[in-house]
């Protein structure tokens, strides 16, 4: 016969199971999202410099960009105290949605460097998009036109080059952060050309990819919108 101690108990394990679903659930449409906007993203690159190219498709690659900085770094905000407490508690167990989240990180990243290249080899003209409409970087624009008393056009290409390097920096340390915890037995140390092509994806290798891909990004000038 169940007492009311045991009937507690039960209770409070199927909670505690319930959160622990709705917690999984949430980490599983977030990853699918994830995967979604990047390789959105990445078909989005494509048309760049082509017939289908112009502003609006620009303003589109910038938005979508951002999605994509803000959807990796909200998730990793959810999974990685997830990683860390069943890492202090011994549990050494593999953790899909960290290894998943890692690899959309990666490839984001270098999507990140190639938009930047793409946009130095053809920059596009935005101010007559953004004659009529406030554009991101409206606030700083209107600041210096007060303290120049002149009217300010900005250099969106300039400030696009400025706004990849921070959201870059951002998913590096990010990445930084991630690979401390990733599985390092053989099933993920494996040979992938679209990853690494100088031999096992391993913790140096991982951190080399990383400097590797960020000193490929300068900026000269700093963003009057991030």
């Amino acid at each position: 016969m169940l007492t009311t101690h045991h009937l507690h108990h039960l209770h409070h394990h199927r909670g505690s199971t319930a959160v622990e679903l709705d917690k999984i659930t949430n980490l599983n449409t977030l990853i699918v999202e994830i995967n979604s906007h990047v390789a959105l993203f990445r078909d989005m690159l494509i048309h760049v410099g082509q017939a289908k190219d112009c502003p609006e498709l620009r303003e589109k690659i910038r938005k979508l960009r951002r999605t994509c900085v803000e959807a990796l770094k909200h998730t990793a905000q959810i999974l990685m105290p997830q990683v860390k407490s069943a890492m202090a508690d011994g549990i050494l167990t593999d953790n899909p949605h960290l290894v998943f989240l890692f690899y959309m990180a990666q490839l984001f990243l270098r999507e990140l460097v190639k938009s930047y290249r793409l946009i130095q080899v053809v920059p596009m003209d935005m101010s007559g998009y953004y004659e009529n409409r406030a554009g991101p970087s409206n606030l700083g624009n209107v600041i210096s036109q007060i303290l120049l008393c002149k009217q300010f056009t900005p250099d969106f290409n300039e400030e696009e080059l400025c706004s990849i390097t921070k959201d870059s920096q951002d998913i590096a340390v990010l990445l930084g952060e991630m690979q401390e915890y990733m599985p390092q037995h053989e099933a993920y140390l494996e040979r992938n050309a679209a990853l690494d092509t100088t031999g096992p994806w391993q913790a140096k290798r991982r951190q080399n990819y990383i400097c590797k891909n960020m000193s490929l990004l300068c900026c000269v000038s700093r963003p009057n919108y991030l």
